[in-house]
């Protein structure tokens, strides 16, 4: 085990030169735009261009998340590190981290320990500018919104009922909730206003489901910001900014190339809220990679519950993806706390309580299995305290209920930790068979499907509308929106809408309060609870902690 911070590690690798990853990778030089020594933008016209076969689709996902952690991403990496080790054809493709968790607690999303992508103080922060694009596209769209209004509304916008905010890569609670426009006339019409994180921005989602530029300015161009005093959606179409926003997003859009730190190519690229969208890196680089690598390892946010939900009934309907196996990852240490342990207690051996937590994983078994007919593979993500006893014993109730089960130490070992689930994994695409359907049809009612979810997938009993999300509902109803795919936003910790309802709950009810549609994204917004969409700093946040020195060195950064 080492006692190494991430950053540490990171910093100590060697990393090659990104044109030697690339063509790793089977991408000819002609489509690389080089970022330094070690980060590429890829022209999409890679795709249209190659006559590779696609390769293997596997999902990451996981149980339901808790504080105590359960390594999904650090999974992925290793995962496709292992592949590699075993002689098979690998690319990772995983979403870009916002500043916000990275300055706030959360953390980066570059993995940890001995699996991970570098350069990891690039994708931590600026990266290519890939998020600063969408921000400033979101706040073009903005500012050409009130300008529209300020030089004399003929589109008739309701100030009242503008639904687009600006937004900010930042956590900053003080923007939440905002009143613009003061000073007098010439400075603008004075509202209520407010921010958005930019990675829950409509711009970052419509952007990761893009296929090509033309794809995404039509999404684009759907986009509704608002409402018009006759109660008729106004458009980023109707204000003519698809253009200047599509010019601001043309960089961006091409998918990024790094590498492991075993020198696997990685394409990161996106990062939409896994809650209030759906949470997956752009469809460009899962396409570019499931071209470029006879297996494609990629993650979807948050438990299974959400984002492999979102993964699979959103990206996979939308973009014609079928993965051919799923990894769930599972930790000794949440089981635990699912299994009703506080946190201040998990050091402690405790196979009671892991006992009790087994139902959580269980469930989301089922439904990769039963729900969407995939096969999958329980990863054990093992942590330096777990017992030998704790592994032994949830490798042993897996398997007794016929759950198949690897230990992974991809933490502290790299690719050579995941070499037992890459050979599981690699059986899993070639033996068993995948039988891939949705959890829900698009022809059925909004209700229905938000039904379909609660009670096949949370396991609930039933749903509960409020009366003005009922009303919400039929209005988007009406206006024609009622075959879209549902996103339902709701607390990560738990399959109900109740965080402290933690393991397996039954017989739960779940709250519909709002329902909104993201035209351009192209499904509706479900919020079954109070979903923030701009955080805010904790009271020791992580930006305290970093630094840089004489040398440009960071420290601090994990």
């Amino acid at each position: 085990m080492t006692c190494k911070t991430d950053i540490e590690i990171a910093q100590e690798c060697v990393m090659q030169p990104i044109g030697e990853i690339a063509r790793r990778a089977h991408v000819d030089e002609k489509y690389l735009e080089q970022y330094g020594r070690y980060k590429a933008k890829i022209d999409p016209a890679l795709l249209r261009d190659t006559k590779r076969k696609n390769g293997r689709l596997v999902l990451v996902t996981a149980i339901t998340p808790t504080p105590a952690g359960e390594g999904k991403t650090t999974t992925t990496i290793g995962l496709a590190d292992g592949l590699r080790r075993i002689g098979k054809d690998v690319v990772v493709a995983l979403r870009e981290p916002s500043l916000g968790p990275v300055f706030g607690i959360k953390g980066g999303a570059a993995g940890g320990g001995y699996a991970q992508v570098v350069p990891m103080e690039d994708i931590n922060l600026h990266f290519t500018g890939d998020f600063h694009a969408i921000g400033a596209a979101n706040n073009l769209l903005a500012a050409m919104l009130d300008n529209h209004i300020q030089q004399g509304n003929s589109l008739h916008i309701d100030p009242r009922r503008i639904t687009w905010k600006r937004c900010v890569d930042m956590n900053d609670r003080q923007l939440r909730f905002v009143v613009d426009g003061l000073g007098g006339k010439i400075n603008g019409t004075p509202r209520e206003d407010g921010f958005d994180i930019t990675v829950a921005s409509e711009i970052m989602a419509v952007f990761c489901l893009a296929s090509s530029i033309s794809d995404l300015k039509e999404r684009l161009g759907r986009i509704i910001v608002g409402y018009s005093y006759e109660g008729k959606p106004v458009t980023a179409g109707d204000l003519k900014a698809v253009g200047a926003i599509a010019a601001l997003l043309k960089d961006a859009l091409k998918p990024n190339l790094v590498q492991t730190l075993e020198g696997t190519p990685a394409f990161v690229h996106g990062g939409p809220f896994a809650n209030i969208a759906h949470g997956c890196n752009s469809v460009m680089a899962t396409r570019m990679a499931m071209k470029m690598g006879d297996y494609t390892v990629t993650e979807a946010g948050f438990g299974a519950d959400l984002g492999a939900e979102k993964f699979l009934d959103i990206k996979c309907r939308m973009a014609g993806l079928k993965p051919d196996a799923v990894v769930i990852v599972a930790t000794v240490r949440a089981l635990k706390m699912h299994g009703g342990l506080p946190k201040t207690e998990l050091n402690t051996e405790d196979l009671a309580a892991l006992e009790k937590g087994v139902p959580n994983l269980l469930r989301h078994v089922s439904n990769i299995r039963n729900v969407y007919g995939l096969p999958c593979v329980v990863a054990v993500n093992r942590f330096p305290t777990d017992t030998d006893a704790e592994i032994n014993f949830i490798i042993a109730k897996c398997r007794e209920l016929g759950v198949n089960t690897v230990l992974s130490t991809v933490w502290a070992e790299g690719g050579k930790g995941g070499e037992a689930l890459a050979r599981e994994v690699v059986r899993l695409c070639e033996e068993e068979k995948s039988d891939f359907r949705f959890s829900y049809e698009l022809d059925c009612g909004m209700e229905e499907k938000i039904r379909a979810i609660v009670t096949r997938i949370y396991g609930g009993r039933d749903i509960s509308i409020l009366p003005a999300a009922q009303k919400q509902i039929d209005e988007l109803t009406k206006l024609g929106f009622a075959g879209l795919p549902i996103c339902i936003a709701k607390t990560q910790y738990s399959f109900s809408d109740d965080p402290t309802k933690l393991g397996a709950p039954e017989d739960f009810t779940v709250t519909v309060k709002n329902v909104k549609v993201s035209a351009g994204a192209g499904f509706i917004v479900v919020l079954t609870g109070d979903i923030m969409t701009m955080p805010g700093l904790p009271r020791v946040p992580a930006a305290e902690k970093i630094d840089v020195d004489d040398d440009g060195r960071i420290s601090g950064l994990f």
